[in-house]
């Protein structure tokens, strides 16, 4: 099984994990870049649409709910004017939806420079979205996935261009089983769910980057750290005890980001001229995180475990998931 990347590879930012957007993106002019943000109606997809579009980017605002979307524009250009946004309303739960929104967007000629997928759900009970598939690998890969490859055409025509993936250090509760994606054989667990959902985010990245870079695009997996979002809205009181426990075992303390500091991360691997030549990378604190071997993978510090970055399971996780969504 191939790494596709090795060691302990780091950048030297100059930032770390209290950095904000505003901080990763002081003296950035980003006038005549457009980018589009998923989950663009609240917590860290509006913070990253504020950031980016403060600094002068087109932004194009794709979420659920229309009316919330908007009111989020408006939230935006009340302390910035001259933002210019843009909407779209998808829905990753359903195939049908992204498969619109993907058609609208593709109907515009205009440029498409960076693609943040952001949205998402976390540690929800068992269900499934409207296609089937279990709800957290529906929702946060799938649907993404699916859109992505819909609008990789407009990415190579405006390259150089990037596409960012939200995922988590909660990809260390759970590996991706490709033989069971649904649940169908397995007890389920929320957080195990979530897990092989993160780490699937973080496999879709390495794949696109390993297919696309020479034609002038690449991807990275981040993590924006913890958070209090809307994203944990489906946690009961058991999960969430749960998952603390497991940080307890560690001997390890959890510390919360603002939601400035926590998009920080995502904005810095949309605009950051340090990865230029780089990609297929997992990042954190507004850096490269160094590939954590056997033992060393844990929920707590820094570094992303190797299987989240196998080259030969991101190939796999591309053809399983290109079948699923003709399906």
């Amino acid at each position: 099984m191939g790494l596709a990347i090795v060691g302990d590879m780091t950048t030297q930012s100059g930032f770390s994990a209290t950095s904000t957007t505003e901080d990763v993106l002081s003296g950035v002019d980003l006038s005549g870049k457009r980018y589009l943000v998923t989950g663009s109606s609240g917590g860290l997809g509006l913070e990253t649409t504020r950031a980016l579009a403060a600094h002068g980017a087109t932004v194009v605002m794709a979420a659920r709910d229309e009316v919330k979307n908007a009111a989020a524009a408006e939230s935006i250009r009340q302390e910035h004017s001259d933002a210019d946004l843009e909407s779209l309303t998808i829905d990753l739960g359903s195939l049908a939806s992204v498969r619109r929104a993907a058609a609208t967007f593709m109907a515009d000629s205009r440029p498409l420079h960076g693609l943040i997928a952001n949205a998402g759900v976390m540690a929800t009970p068992y269900g499934t979205t409207v296609d089937g598939f279990e709800t957290q690998f529906g929702v946060d890969h799938l649907g993404h996935f699916l859109f992505v490859r819909e609008l990789l055409p407009k990415l190579m025509k405006s390259a150089p261009a990037r596409v960012v993936i939200l995922s988590s250090a909660g990809h260390r509760l759970g590996d991706i089983d490709l033989n069971d994606v649904n649940f169908e054989t397995r007890t389920y667990d929320p957080l195990l769910s979530y897990g092989a959902a993160k780490t699937a985010n973080i496999l879709h990245a390495v794949e696109i980057d390993r297919r696309y870079r020479d034609k002038g695009v690449r991807a990275f997996a981040v993590h924006p750290g913890g958070i209090h979002t809307e994203l944990g809205r489906y946690m009961t009181m058991e999960v969430i005890t749960s998952l603390m426990d497991r940080i307890g075992e560690q001997g390890a303390s959890f510390s919360w980001k603002t939601v400035p500091q926590g998009a920080a991360t995502t904005t810095w691997a949309a605009t950051s001229a340090l990865l230029n030549d780089m990609g297929g990378v997992y990042c954190e604190d507004c850096n490269v995180s160094p590939v954590l071997q056997g033992d060393d993978e844990g929920i707590n510090g820094v570094g992303v475990a190797a299987r989240a970055v196998d080259a030969t399971t991101a190939s796999a996780l591309w053809d399983l998931s290109d079948k699923l969504v003709a399906l």
